[in-house]
């Protein structure tokens, strides 16, 4: 058998002794065993699975983060003007939005900052700092950025500006001489260091800090943000983060957020808050100011209780995004991906220097999607290039940047293990393409990318038991994904486009019900083509999802490949 995509796909092998002690251990089903054991669940995890856990805050007793309170907590106290730096993307914005809901409800002078991804770019600067420092600020907590700032930090301290930086990016010595650095990956024996996103840990401190000065704030109210960050962000979605999730999305009421509810309403959305429309709906909205207009829009979204406010941020905010899909359309559509699939390199680098700069990361995460290999999108800007990665699990993307830095590839660079950006001169161009063939092939020697299924099915076994038996281990996401299936001998009974980019199909076995389905993103690709001409019986690489159609929760197959035999 043959992948139309060109991928080999293979069974996870799980010993059948291993899956027997888990279900003789935990009581669970043989499917759900055998995703506990391929997914190396430990004990807490598997625990949670019946017995979601408290969130506990795993910093309470450390250094930094009480360091960092007993500063800002000083700086209340003395009624000190505050700025939050924030970074332009979900997670930035979220932290932002956390800090200034709790300065709003306590009364405290403050003001955020959102630098332009075109004019300033990411992170601290100088130039920023000298324009921020006019307001006459006493301490800037920097959220999402700030672990590489090292010359605008020693500005500040020159300026005696206290700074506080919460921040999960790669990070190197010598570190920035701020008052205080929160960031987890300081500590390179910290083994959970890639769980937390910035605005976890603003959670968490600021959870601290509420304690300590003994405020009524509930800031439970906006946990919500945390997980829309550390989706939005790609974190692993295991241990703590899957707690999170698991005590989020179950209770969750879209009406108690004047945000959510909005964004709901205008888009005619009916369900329930999912981990998808985290990721896909919402997430992107709220990108969408920073990709193609102001970056401060989503902040002033997150933290208004004004609902004509609310309203009208969220109406701009849905309108760029829908720009930002046709442009996006337009973008993908002038890819030559047949090119690329022929010069067969294990790390896409695609460069064209008219892509606007806020748009560079989600093609690079279409780009990575379609090949499943790391892909990087490099555009022109101001006389330098400005790159965006994606990566995949079999390449730390972050500690590449910090490499590329090391080696004067880049001018600056930041990230971690699944995203990443940087500019760079232009005469360095091909030093950055050879460097990054390079270091894949030497890294990835001994690897094999085998994409793999969990376990092969018949049509017959997907019901609403079996979907309930699996949901056991959600919310899915990355680290935790959506297991998928091999279904043989389907045939296609039924098959329309959607809006020129989506399939869908309806599969039927030889004998018992069909099953609707949809392959996203497949239009003018391999798979697509198959899914629009085959009449052949074929085998189907799928992950099963619920669907809501008219209020209803229906089952369907997000097609990933497909199988042919060869006569």
């Amino acid at each position: 058998m043959i992948s139309v995509s060109g991928k080999k796909w293979v069974e996870k092998k799980i010993s059948k002794n291993s899956i027997e002690k888990i279900k003789q251990d935990f009581n669970f089903s043989e499917i759900v065993s055998k995703l506990i054991i391929s997914r190396n669940f430990d004990y807490n995890e598997i625990y949670s699975i019946e017995n979601p856990p408290i969130i506990r805050n795993e910093f309470k007793n450390d250094k930094d983060f009480i360091n960092a309170s007993l500063l800002l907590e000083k700086s209340i106290n003395e009624k000190e003007l505050i700025c939050i730096f924030g970074d332009y993307d979900v997670d930035g914005s979220a932290a932002t939005s956390l800090l200034a809901k709790f300065f709003d409800y306590i009364k405290h002078p403050y003001f955020f900052y959102i630098p332009d991804r075109e004019r300033e770019g990411y992170g601290p600067s100088n130039s920023v700092f000298k324009k921020l420092i006019l307001k006459k600020p006493k301490l800037i907590i920097m959220v999402d950025c700030g672990s590489t700032a090292n010359q605008s930090i020693a500005y500040l301290n020159d300026k005696q500006i206290k700074s506080i930086i919460i921040d999960h990016h790669e990070i190197n010595k010598p570190f920035p001489k701020s008052n205080v650095l929160i960031n987890p990956k300081k500590n390179i024996n910290d083994l959970s260091k890639e769980y937390y996103c910035a605005t976890t840990l603003t959670y968490f401190f600021l959870e601290i800090l509420i304690k300590k000065i003994k405020s009524s704030f509930d800031l439970s109210n906006y946990l919500i943000y945390v997980l829309l960050a550390l989706v939005c962000d790609v974190m692993p979605l295991r241990k703590i983060n899957r707690y999170i999730g698991l005590n989020i999305i179950q209770d969750f009421k879209i009406k108690d957020n004047i945000v959510f509810k909005t964004l709901y309403e205008l888009c005619n959305k009916k369900n329930n808050l999912t981990i998808e429309d985290l990721g896909f709906f919402i997430g992107p909205i709220i990108n969408s100011g920073g990709r193609i207009s102001d970056s401060r829009i989503a902040v002033d979204l997150l933290i208004s209780e004004n609902l004509n406010f609310v309203k009208t941020k969220s109406s701009e905010l849905i309108k760029l995004n829908n720009i930002r899909k046709e442009i996006e359309k337009k973008i993908l559509n002038e890819i030559n991906f047949e090119k690329l699939e022929k010069e067969n390199k294990d790390v896409i680098i695609y460069y064209n220097s008219t892509i606007k700069e806020g748009l560079i990361g989600i093609i690079a995460s279409r780009l990575k999607d379609y090949f499943n290999k790391p892909s990087i999108v490099i555009t022109s800007s101001q006389n330098i290039l400005k790159g965006s990665a994606r990566s995949t699990i079999n390449y730390d993307i972050g500690k590449v940047m910090n490499e590329l830095l090391n080696n004067k590839v880049i001018e600056k660079g930041g990230g971690h293990n699944m995203a990443a950006g940087f500019s760079m001169k232009k005469n360095k161009l091909k030093n950055l393409i050879n460097f990054i063939l390079q270091d894949f092939e030497l890294k990835n020697k001994n690897f094999s990318l085998n994409n793999t299924y969990d376990a092969e099915i018949s049509l017959s076994a997907i019901n609403k038991d079996f979907i309930n038996e699996i949901n056991k281990l959600g919310p899915f996401g990355n680290g935790n994904p959506i297991p998928t299936f091999l279904i043989k001998n389907l045939k296609i009974i039924k098959v329309k486009t959607i809006n020129n980019k989506h399939i869908n199909i309806i599969f039927k076995p030889k004998v018992g019900k069909s099953i609707k389905s949809i392959c996203f993103n497949s239009i003018n690709t391999q798979l697509g083509k198959y899914l629009l001409t085959y009449k052949k019986n074929l085998h189907v690489i799928a992950q099963i999802q619920e669907n809501y159609w008219n209020n209803n929760k229906v089952l369907q197959l997000n097609i990933k490949d497909l199988l042919i035999e060869l006569n």
